[in-house]
């Protein structure tokens, strides 16, 4: 019997080519491993008008952790056009499989590390390396909103009624929230010898929600006296970015600051082909390449695997296999630097497939 259940969600596009180049350097590593085909993505919303069907929702509950590799978003008006005719009439509403996921298993750590390996031409600066901690359950993207608005929310918005033709998003911060995921992030500096925490935010304009973020960001900071605590405006935080990424160590922040923020910070290192990312909660977790489904290279073999494979990387650190992990990064690490083979989005002409074989062969296999 295998020591983990993972559950192996190819997805759309390209993720079903990335999560496949990625299964032989777990082979390489000798994960004892059962990894689970799981169904997810835009086919299923097609065909089932559910783009996480129940039955993925049960083997995401009975595996250990999952490696996830993309699904297609589209527009409302495109999402409701593929929907087949059957379903449209029940009033089936679309719920994306990735928001889904982390409401269910309560995944509350979006963790994005940007590392600059070197060798990497495609590097802004050398010895970047950002870790952003993103909260991952609320904020605009919990999904609270209206295209038409019901007169009852008028007081609530402070109008007597809506103009025609408005919709309303609802932006909502907790304590509970904003506490657990500033405490992970210096949990984590705490614990991999990491300097500083930079609390990201906007409180000068959304005063009562960054307000609450940024209140309780100061009261946890307070626990962590050998950890520099500083705060940065959400605009400030890009232009330093691009200006001087090294300042940077660890930057927490709520949702959707965190999404553009991770993106901004990959591509100060080659870009999302080198974006790994982690969606964690305090059981379950689920592993993924921050970039989408790419429809444009999809069945071209030109994906570039390493954000795919460093997730892989990721999930073995949370696993405990540390071993294990660290031979996958030392193996990335080695293939970038020697610089023999990249795929087109780093200057190269290798494909998906060339490129996980130098991997596995820098791992002995």
């Amino acid at each position: 019997m295998a020591k983990y259940k993972i559950a192996w969600l190819p997805g759309d596009g390209i993720g079903k080519e990335v999560l496949e180049a990625t299964r032989p350097v777990l082979e390489a590593v000798s994960l004892d491993a059962e990894l689970i085909p799981g169904d997810i993505g835009w086919e299923f919303w097609k065909k089932e008008g559910n783009p996480l069907p129940n039955r993925t929702v049960d083997l995401l509950r009975r595996t250990d952790c999952a490696l996830f590799g993309a699904v297609t978003s589209k527009p409302p008006s495109d999402t409701m056009s593929e929907l087949p005719e059957n379903l449209r009439n029940k009033g089936v509403k679309y719920i994306g499989a990735v928001l889904r996921m982390r409401r269910l298993l309560d995944l509350y750590v979006c963790l994005r590390p940007c590392k600059a390996f070197p060798g990497n031409h495609a590097n802004l600066k050398e010895n970047i390396d950002i870790v952003i901690f993103r909260e991952n359950t609320e904020g605009l993207y919990a999904g609270i909103e209206w295209d038409k608005v019901p007169p009852e929310l008028y007081p609530l918005l402070g109008m007597e009624r809506i103009p025609r033709g408005a919709a309303v998003s609802l932006r909502t911060i907790t304590r509970k929230a904003s506490q657990r995921i500033v405490r992970a992030a210096f949990e984590h500096a705490k614990h991999e010898g990491r300097k500083k925490v930079t609390a990201v935010h906007k409180a000068n304009v959304l005063r009562a929600t960054c307000g609450l973020f940024l209140d309780t960001a100061r009261r946890v900071a307070a626990g962590y006296n050998d950890i520099k605590y500083e705060e940065m405006m959400v605009d400030a935080c890009a232009l330093t970015m691009v200006k001087d990424p090294l300042h940077f160590d660890v930057i927490v922040t709520t949702n959707l600051f965190g999404d553009i923020l991770s993106d901004l910070a990959a591509g100060t290192v080659g870009g999302m082909g080198f974006a790994p990312s982690a969606n964690i909660g305090d059981d379950y977790a689920v592993f993924e390449p921050a970039h989408g489904s790419a429809p444009d290279i999809e069945g071209t073999g030109t994906a570039n695997p390493i954000a795919t494979i460093l997730s892989a990387r990721m999930m073995l650190e949370w696993l405990g296999e540390k071993e294990k992990a660290a031979q996958i990064g030392k193996a990335v690490s080695d293939v970038i630097c020697e610089g023999k083979f990249r795929t087109p989005d780093f200057g190269g002409k290798c494909t998906t497939m060339e490129m996980t074989a130098a991997i596995v062969k820098k791992l002995g296999r």
